[in-house]
């Protein structure tokens, strides 16, 4: 769809915009041991798989919400994510709910992007022993 607008130095111009829409990207993976090295390969990992599956450029993330399990107490798994240089976007982290019999040492993520991508076009990563969590889009 074209538009028109005044740009700020008053002259009329044209522009293509194409829609977009924030979407989520879901991720999860499991790590062997709480350390802050463990921590900062699988924060790492999984956070580069989630761009580059889903073909994002930083500059369209909006913010990533990192939970992990009650024994990963090593580092805040946002660290790793500020060494991609995602320092600039803003990053959470919080404890995921201590369920009887959960996956032990898992890191999840929620990757909210702007995209012109729909629902069906998302793909969401779950790597090693997280892969049981989602089986049906476990890669």
């Amino acid at each position: 769809m074209f538009y028109r607008y005044i740009s700020k130095q008053g002259l009329l111009s044209h522009r293509y915009h194409t829609a977009m829409s924030t979407r989520g990207i879901r991720g999860a993976t499991q790590i062997s041991d709480n350390s802050s090295e463990s921590i900062n390969s699988g924060v790492l990992e999984l956070v580069k798989s989630m761009l580059l599956e889903n073909s994002v450029d930083t500059d369209d993330l909006v913010s990533i919400v990192f939970t992990a399990t009650i024994d990963l107490t090593a580092q805040f798994p946002a660290v790793a994510a500020r060494e991609l240089g995602l320092g600039n976007v803003p990053l959470l982290c919080s404890v995921e709910i201590d369920v009887p019999g959960a996956l032990p040492r898992v890191i999840r993520v929620l990757m909210h992007i702007n995209t012109d991508k729909g629902l069906k076009d998302i793909k969401h990563i779950y790597l090693h022993g997280a892969s049981a969590l989602r089986k049906d889009i476990a890669q």
